[in-house]
């Protein structure tokens, strides 16, 4: 006897499925990997997302919330595993995983703490997807980036890291709140490592093409008597009490 299935669908090609040609793979279930997940699928970036975590409850916890809202999504697949076998065929994977620095902790013990964490991650994903982009979001972001290339053997324009991409969107919208505008109404970048040590390109901070450095030649230096590095900063000091807060 037929079943609802069979009578409501009649297969009219092969059954085999196709390789998903634009999936995606977020490594890490944390708050920075699942908004990473739902912004990938709000953008419509993805026909799959798949992701993947050694915490299996968790995992599949925040699998099944995502399958849940698909109602509103147009990806048609969300799978997740602790087996890297599910992220197999990706053209993307966002790393998101790692250890959390703990409080005294010195940064070359998270380092090393990372780079053994990674040493499980990097080889399993470009085994199943050795055709794929891989973006590092883990701390420090610099570091495990290079540690990424290394462990991949990818060529380097297909391991980016998120470098000053934060520490910049930090910058341009505390600068836009100081001038009394919107934040995509400054333009402005912060260079170098992601961190105490970004720096600030006071000489390319403009608003609708005003060059700030016209108007105010000493911004950004020890002589500018508004101040104004006070606000780049404000940006380094705001990532860690953003972390300490939530």
């Amino acid at each position: 006897m037929s079943s609802v299935l069979q009578k409501l669908i009649s297969p009219l090609a092969s059954s085999s499925a196709e390789p998903p040609r634009n999936k995606v793979t977020v490594v890490g279930v944390g708050q920075v990997g699942m908004a990473c997940a739902v912004s990938i699928l709000l953008r419509d970036l993805c026909d799959e997302l798949a992701l993947v975590d050694v915490m299996e409850d968790r995992l599949k916890g925040e699998m099944m919330d995502l399958q849940h809202g698909s109602l509103f999504l147009k990806t048609s697949k969300i799978v997740a595993d602790k087996d890297y076998a599910v992220t197999a065929n990706s053209r993307l994977v966002v790393v998101t995983a790692g250890v959390r620095q703990q409080e005294g902790e010195s940064r070359l013990n998270l380092v090393q703490r990372n780079v053994n964490v990674f040493k499980s991650i990097i080889p399993q994903l470009v085994k199943y997807s050795p055709n794929c982009t891989i973006i590092v979001v883990s701390n420090p972001v610099d570091v495990l980036t290079y540690v990424t290339w290394k462990l991949s053997g990818l060529p380097k324009h297909r391991v980016i890291g998120s470098g000053t991409n934060l520490d910049s969107a930090r910058f341009r919208y505390m600068m836009a709140e100081r001038l009394g505008i919107h934040a995509s109404a400054f333009n402005g970048w912060v260079l170098g490592e992601h961190g105490d040590t970004s720096v600030p390109v006071w000489s390319g901070a403009n608003v609708a093409g005003v060059n700030l450095q016209k108007l105010n030649p000493d911004i950004g230096t020890d002589a500018d008597k508004e101040q104004w590095k006070a606000t780049h900063k404000a940006v380094v000091d705001r990532s860690t009490l953003c972390s300490h807060m939530k």
